[in-house]
């Protein structure tokens, strides 16, 4: 097995449903950050061996294809999609790390993409039984369905509600959160600490859902999602977004060709593991300790900590359980201020973890996201020191 290596990674502004991305398809994000790395390392890029990308709202068929050949790639590279909902950047990613790996190609593209602005009405066709159950009885919906029998376009937030309720997590829990979030974002915005990473499309190069006057008053004013009783708002949820993320994945013998590349960081491992389906959320925690024990490794061996806060929820559950580590955890603030463009959050988790460890100065990261369906997928990523 040969070992892997994160040359370079990059993703656009995060930027809020139908805002200044209302009009870019997402496989033009895809494409832009594609040719930004391969500007930035011209030598990986004549020796491409493939690209992987994650998408889950887009408008269906190969879009990964769609967007290495908007990039300019050569038609001859082969381009597929991975489709792991919220996991998927990060089921790309692992993807590629196994393809090199096992000797199928030196250097690949991954991460994902979403507009999900552009985000199409699909139709159940009218001898799908399905048809008559949709919200509105005409057989078109936005949200897929999850699991057997589950067709509620809210799934997501009711696995989040059910999480919180299952573990006494209450409002005030979540809405802590909430505004750490925002506060660690704002902080991280003001030094530009993300900026490296960020490339601009159209002329727009921040993110635009960072609040840094997010405080309790304010959430106070949001209404519970689910009645009186419930703890879940839109605060302590994510946006929903357009985005995407991508990085350059080499093998240790092309490295040692082009010797004058220092990576980013060398991937050890990737997990993916299965859970409930109606409790979600849960599936960054499950498959984020899944990997550590494989490995013999615990969390405190941890530099730099990244799991998608879709919701607060998530957050509160590592707090509980490993309290002395929320100093290196989602240090830069996580998707309930930048927000969670579906199918490049597991890429944009893997640029703020590079960004972590490089504050941290070297040593172990880990990513981890839940998906839709009991999915997640993790990476353990290690820094060296810098000479």
């Amino acid at each position: 097995m040969e070992n892997v290596y994160v040359l370079g990674a990059v993703r656009t502004p995060i930027l809020t449903k139908n805002g200044k991305f209302k009009t870019v398809p997402a496989e033009e994000l895809g494409a832009s950050v594609m040719r930004n790395l391969l500007e930035k390392f011209p030598d990986a890029g004549q020796n491409l061996s493939g690209v992987i990308g994650g998408n889950a709202v887009g408008t269906g068929g190969n879009i990964t294809r769609l967007a290495a050949l908007t990039a300019g790639i050569s038609d001859s590279v082969p381009a597929w999609t991975v489709d792991m909902q919220c996991a998927s950047a990060a089921a790309a990613l692992a993807a590629a790390y196994r393809a090199i790996a096992c000797g199928e190609g030196e250097v690949y593209l991954a991460g994902g993409m979403e507009s999900s602005s552009l985000q199409p009405l699909r139709v159940y066709d009218k001898k799908d039984a399905r048809f008559a159950k949709t919200p509105e009885g005409d057989g078109s919906y936005y949200t897929a369905q999850f699991a057997p029998g589950d067709l509620d376009p809210q799934t997501m937030l009711r696995g989040a509600e059910r999480v919180a309720k299952a573990e006494h997590v209450t409002k005030a829990d979540l809405d802590a959160w909430a505004i750490e979030s925002h506060k660690r974002a704002a902080a991280a915005q003001e030094k530009g600490v993300l900026r490296p990473f960020i490339v601009s499309v159209n002329g727009v190069g921040e993110d635009d859902g960072v609040r840094p006057r997010m405080n309790k008053k304010l959430l106070d004013r949001l209404p519970r999602l689910f009645g009186a009783d419930s703890v879940t708002t839109a605060g302590t949820s994510c946006l929903i977004n357009d985005g995407a993320a991508f990085a350059l994945l080499v093998g240790e013998r092309w490295l040692h060709k082009h010797s004058k590349f220092r990576p980013a960081a060398r991937i050890v491992a990737a997990q993916a593991m299965g859970g409930n389906p109606e409790e979600s959320p849960r599936g960054a925690m499950r498959t984020a300790e899944a990997l550590l024990s494989r490995l013999g490794l615990s969390m405190t061996d941890m530099a730099a900590i990244e799991f998608n806060e879709a919701f607060a929820v998530i957050d509160v559950l590592f707090e509980r359980k490993y309290p002395d580590l929320v100093s290196r955890y989602n240090i830069f603030g996580g998707a309930l201020a930048y927000g969670h463009p579906y199918g490049a959050s597991g890429a944009i988790l893997l640029v703020h973890l590079l960004a972590s460890l490089e504050t941290a100065g070297h040593g172990l990261g880990l990513l981890s996201i839940a998906g839709a369906g009991g999915m997640g997928e993790a990476l353990l990523v290690e820094k060296e020191p810098t000479p």
